[in-house]
């Protein structure tokens, strides 16, 4: 990415934060890994909520959940190292599963914040997963939007679809790979060229592992949310119903329909954060 590229990059991005509908401060923890921007908002004294953006998206993709998550929770929206966005790689970025974690970890304890509950979108949802999984003490609550690689894979026409904007991205090819697996739901326009610009996005490094063991998910006893996209292409969301069902017998599951994959976060967001802020209250007595 050019200087004029990272210059228009860091705009947009600005850009997007600064529609947030609330107040926004903006803390950057310095760490082996990098410097990570976190983007704080909600009230200092209420309960911790981590939020962890899809894989390209960026931590200003939370616009359309934040007044409603930060109601009450005071809510830290991370940029991951290594990713689109405003954090900052040192000389040694995450580059495994084991870092990756770890880095995780280093976020919560420079926010000087011992347990959260934290929710993720997509990859996000992921790590959000993993991270409860070997941290279990540190996760109060989770909230898994739509996840990716937990307990089921891919669809083979998504990836086929995926594919150009993975190996040559541009912010063209970006958008129409949105376009199409939202079934062209309207996006923020400034969102939308974010999401394009991050496309372009130098050198990405994305950290990915395997899928959590079933021994693993059964044992979990995190009170967990998972809610799927009843109208994404990334999987088959209700045989991934079905399995996380089997194997996290205590989740609360539910599939929206009307929702892509990507779009889930913003479009119509209104029904996802209800029942998101509903869980995390009653599950917080």
């Amino acid at each position: 990415m050019s200087d004029d590229g990272n210059t228009a990059f860091l705009s947009a991005y600005d850009t997007v934060l600064g529609h947030w509908p609330v107040r926004v401060e903006s803390i950057d923890l310095p760490s082996v890994y990098g410097t990570t921007r976190v983007n704080a908002c909600g009230p200092v004294d209420g309960p911790p909520l981590v939020l962890l953006h899809g894989g390209g998206t960026t931590a200003a993709m939370w616009f359309a959940n934040v007044a409603a998550f930060a109601h009450r929770h005071r809510v830290y929206a991370v940029d991951r190292i290594g990713e689109p966005g405003r954090s900052v790689r040192g000389q040694r970025p995450p580059r495994d599963v084991r870092d990756l974690l770890g880095w995780l970890d280093g976020v919560l304890d420079g926010l000087g914040v011992e347990n959260a509950a934290v929710c993720g979108h997509s990859y996000g949802a992921w790590i959000a997963l993993t991270y409860g999984l070997h941290s279990p003490q540190r996760v109060r609550r989770l909230v898994l939007l739509d996840p990716t690689q937990c307990f089921g894979g891919f669809r083979a026409g998504y990836l086929a679809r995926a594919l150009p904007s993975l190996t040559r991205p541009t912010a063209s090819r970006a958008r129409a790979f949105l376009t199409w697996e939202t079934g062209g739901a309207h996006a923020d326009p400034a969102w939308l060229r974010l999401y394009g610009l991050a496309a372009e996005f130098p050198d990405t490094r994305i950290v990915t592992g395997r899928r959590p063991k079933p021994g693993s998910l059964r044992a979990l006893t995190t009170p967990t949310l998972i809610l799927l996209a009843g109208d994404g292409r990334a999987h088959f969301p209700h045989r991934v119903a079905s399995a996380a069902a089997r194997l996290l017998p205590h989740a609360e599951i539910a599939v929206l329909p009307g929702l892509s994959h990507h779009a889930m976060p913003w479009h119509e967001a209104a029904d996802l954060n209800t029942r998101v802020v509903d869980f995390l209250h009653r599950t917080a007595t």
